[in-house]
C-alpha cells in the first residue's frame, strides 16, 4: 500500500506551462518533557458529560516549530476551546524512533483520536490504523493509496500557494536572483519548492525576464538541504551563502531550521542598514508565529493545518469522524498566501493584481499546475 498522496490523483494536474508545478503556537501551550512525558491542556470536562481525550505525536521539529506541530496543537487547542468535552495532549517525537511508541502510549490511553504530524510518520500511523481499526487516527501532510478507513489524512497542495509566492519573489527581486531550500528531502518539502520555482518561471515567461532560482531546480529535483527541522545554525549558514550568491529573497522550507535563516536575513538587514534581503516564512503567518522577524516577511506560504485538525478532532469527538484523504487546495481555503503585512504598500498594485487572476486561473483550472515531487 503507497502512503504518499502525490502518487494520488488527488495532485494529478497536468502542466500546460511547462510549469509543472510543509497557525502559529499558542502561548498557552504547555511545555513538552520529550518524547517520555504527556502535556494535557487546561481545558475541563463539562459538568454533563464525560471528557473526550485527543492526542497529537509531533514530528521531531517539535510543538514550538513556529510551523506544521505548532498549527497542529493550535488546532488540537482549539478544538478543546470549542467543546468543553474535549481535552488535548501531546507526546514530542525527538527521534523517529519515537513514533511508534508514542502512537503506541496513546493507544494504551484510550485516546478518542489520535492525531499524527508530518509525512515521516506515515507508516507508523499505517500501522496503528491496521493494527486497531477502530482507532481514530488523522495524520498531517500524508495521504494514502487506497485511502484508510479509521485514518482523516489531511494533505495539502502546496505547489499551488508556493506558485504564486514565487511569482511574488520574481516580481519583488531587485537582484534577479532567489533562493529556496529545504530541511529534509521529503515530497511535502519538494512540492513547495517546485511550486515556488515554478511561479518564478511563470513570471520570467509573461515578463520577459530571466529572475533565477537559486537552492532548487524543479526539472532534476536537485537542490539544497539541510538534512533536518531543527538545526538553525544550518539554516543561518546556508542563507548566508545564498545571499554572498545574490539572492535578495529568500524561502526557507525547513520548520525551525527557517528561523536560522530570518537570523542571517536580519543580521544582512543591519549590515546593509536597509531591507536589502527579505524572505517568506512556510506553512503559518510568520508574522504571528515568528513576529520578531515580521518585517523581513513579505508573505509567508500557508496551509489550514489549524483548521483541518480543529475540525478532524471535532468530528471525531461528536462522532461525525470520516476517515480518507482531504486535500487542501486554494479553491476550498486549505492553502494561501497570508497577508503582506508590512510589505502591503511595497507589492505594487500592479502585481497584487496579477497574482489574483493567478489565484483565479489555478482555482478554475486554466493555469493547471504539476509537481514532481517524488512519490
Amino acid at each position: 500500500m503507497k502512503h504518499s498522496a502525490w502518487a494520488t490523483a488527488a495532485l494529478a494536474v497536468s502542466a500546460t506551462l511547462v510549469v509543472a508545478a510543509c497557525g502559529s503556537s499558542s502561548s498557552s501551550a504547555p511545555s513538552s518533557s520529550g518524547s517520555g512525558g504527556a502535556t494535557t491542556s487546561s481545558s475541563t470536562a463539562s459538568a454533563s458529560g464525560s471528557s473526550y481525550l485527543a492526542c497529537m505525536v509531533t514530528d521531531t521539529g517539535g510543538i514550538d516549530d513556529k510551523s506544521f506541530n505548532a498549527s497542529a496543537w493550535q488546532g488540537m487547542q482549539e478544538a478543546s476551546a470549542a467543546d468543553s468535552n474535549i481535552k488535548v495532549t501531546y507526546l514530542q517525537s525527538t527521534t523517529q524512533s519515537d513514533y511508534v511508541p508514542n502512537i503506541n502510549a496513546f493507544i494504551n490511553r484510550k485516546c478518542g483520536i489520535i492525531v499524527t504530524v508530518g509525512f515521516l510518520m506515515a507508516q507508523a500511523t499505517q500501522s496503528a490504523a491496521q493494527a486497531h481499526p477502530t482507532q481514530h487516527l488523522a495524520i498531517v501532510d500524508n495521504a494514502y493509496d487506497p485511502p484508510i478507513a479509521n485514518v482523516n489524512a489531511l494533505l495539502f497542495d502546496t505547489s499551488q500557494d508556493a506558485f504564486l509566492g514565487g511569482y511574488l519573489a520574481a516580481g519583488m527581486s531587485k537582484t534577479g536572483k532567489v533562493a529556496t531550500f529545504g530541511g529534509q528531502e521529503l515530497p511535502t518539502v519538494t512540492i513547495y519548492m517546485d511550486g515556488f520555482y515554478d511561479g518564478v518561471q511563470y513570471y520570467n515567461l509573461k515578463h520577459g525576464k530571466h529572475v533565477q532560482v537559486i537552492g532548487w531546480n524543479e526539472t532534476n529535483q536537485k537542490g539544497s538541504f539541510t538534512g533536518d527541522f531543527t538545526d538553525q545554525t544550518k539554516g543561518a549558514n546556508l542563507t548566508q551563502t545564498f545571499i554572498s550568491e545574490g539572492a535578495d529573497i529568500i524561502f526557507p522550507v525547513a520548520g525551525n531550521v527557517g528561523l536560522g535563516a530570518a537570523k542571517a536575513v536580519q543580521q544582512a538587514d543591519q549590515q546593509a542598514g536597509s531591507n536589502k534581503v527579505n524572505m517568506f516564512w512556510v506553512d503559518t503567518d510568520g508574522c504571528v508565529s515568528a513576529a520578531q522577524y515580521c518585517k523581513y516577511f513579505i508573505t509567508s506560504v500557508t496551509k489550514g493545518i489549524q483548521a483541518a485538525v480543529k475540525t478532524a478532532v471535532t468530528n471525531s469527538a461528536n462522532g461525525t469522524f470520516k476517515g480518507g484523504n482531504y486535500i487542501g487546495t486554494l479553491q476550498n481555503g486549505g492553502v494561501a498566501l497570508a497577508p503582506f503585512h508590512d510589505f502591503q504598500s511595497q507589492v505594487p498594485a500592479s502585481l497584487q493584481s496579477e497574482l489574483q487572476t493567478i489565484t483565479t486561473g489555478i482555482e478554475n483550472g486554466s493555469i493547471k499546475i504539476a509537481t514532481k515531487s517524488p512519490a
